[in-house]
């Protein structure tokens, strides 16, 4: 006989599985149909410049700390010393108020009347006394040599004290710094990774056709670095505009002997820069000593005009974070970012003008 038996319902704990399974399934399904699409490589560029002007920015101010760091060695150092030395004159000092005293205590253990009392020879004890003295008046101006040398000291040892403080917050400065160029340039690879390898090398040669073809816009001669701070045939043709200075053609001459090299962070040459590391080093050779980051080279020379440019002149741009030498013709010498090399490049690709500085 067949059964009748009404099929069993499905449990509340199975219709709950069910339902939340179900839900899953249809969330992940529009995630899927919402997800961003993949980034194209002018996007992923744009993205990365921003990540590595931000990571310039750390740079520079790590370079700035770094400076300020060798500073405040050097005079903590020269103060320690200049302790140290105090503190063995000092001792002698109080050697010297030592045996001074012992010789005051020898001579005068009694009162003076008293002394003349007992004295056989009064004539020799008025002798001694004038001697007493003497010595007593010498105890009184070593003694006063020595508190003023424990006073001078002790200024010494305070402003030895605030140069170490001073140069542990600077170090502290130094590694947020690192930290953050860091975390940019890690941000900026991760970036670029998600291009594919040809669209990678299809970035670098468009950069590398852009710098040939800025160089040939200024018609420098003897381009490449040489390595040996030289210039192919001993100069440099800097094409139809005048340099401002002899000063500034030199070091634009020097700047050009690096083309090709690599940058790298906080790098002042010769075979590796920075963007102001570059700039520092250019103006060494031409026989100029100019300070270390973007911020002080743009107070180290006069100011100028955008449409005053010379080459050799200081292009600053970015809000002073980055800077390059001026070749003409609207085009700059700089060290661009990580994974570049020093070359020439087209003002209007660089970033935003900001200044400009004639050393």
């Amino acid at each position: 006989m067949a059964s009748h038996r009404r099929p069993k319902q499905p449990s509340r704990t199975r219709v709950t599985v069910l339902t939340v399974t179900a839900a899953a399934a249809v969330a992940l399904t529009s995630q899927a149909a919402h997800a961003d699409p993949k980034p194209t490589k002018s996007e992923v560029k744009a993205k990365v410049d921003k990540l590595y002007h931000e990571a310039e920015v750390a740079t520079e101010k790590y370079n700035g700390a770094k400076e300020q760091q060798d500073k405040l060695k050097k005079q903590a150092d020269a103060l320690q010393d200049k302790v140290a030395r105090g503190q063995d004159e000092l001792n002698i000092q109080r050697r010297e108020l030592g045996s001074l005293a012992t010789a005051q205590y020898r001579s005068g253990g009694l009162d003076p009347s008293v002394q003349l009392l007992l004295s056989s020879d009064p004539d020799s004890f008025l002798d001694q006394a004038s001697a007493l003295d003497q010595l007593t008046a010498k105890q009184t101006e070593s003694l006063q040599k020595v508190q003023a040398k424990q006073r001078t000291l002790a200024q010494q040892r305070k402003e030895a004290q605030g140069k170490l403080d001073a140069l542990a917050e600077v170090r502290e400065t130094l590694g947020k710094s690192k930290e953050q160029f860091q975390g940019k340039l890690a941000d900026a690879q991760k970036l670029l990774n998600t291009l594919t390898a040809a669209e990678r090398a299809k970035m670098a040669a468009d950069e590398e056709r852009a710098s040939r073809a800025a160089a040939e816009r200024v018609d420098i001669g003897g381009q490449g670095g040489q390595g040996d701070g030289s210039t192919a045939g001993g100069s440099v043709e800097l094409g139809n505009e005048v340099p401002a200075s002899a000063l500034g053609a030199a070091a634009l001459q020097a700047a050009n002997t690096r083309v090709g090299k690599p940058y790298v962070r906080a790098a002042t040459g010769p075979d590796s820069f920075d963007c102001s590391g570059l700039t520092q080093w250019a103006y060494a050779q031409a026989g100029a000593q100019i300070t270390r980051t973007t911020y002080t080279q743009i107070n180290a020379g006069t100011r100028i005009a955008r449409s005053q440019l010379k080459p050799g002149d200081l292009v600053f741009f970015s809000n002073t974070t980055h800077v390059g030498l001026y070749a003409g013709n609207n085009t700059v010498l700089h060290a661009p970012y990580p994974g570049t090399n020093v070359r020439y490049e087209s003002m209007s690709t660089i970033g935003s003008f900001q200044a400009a500085v004639r050393i």
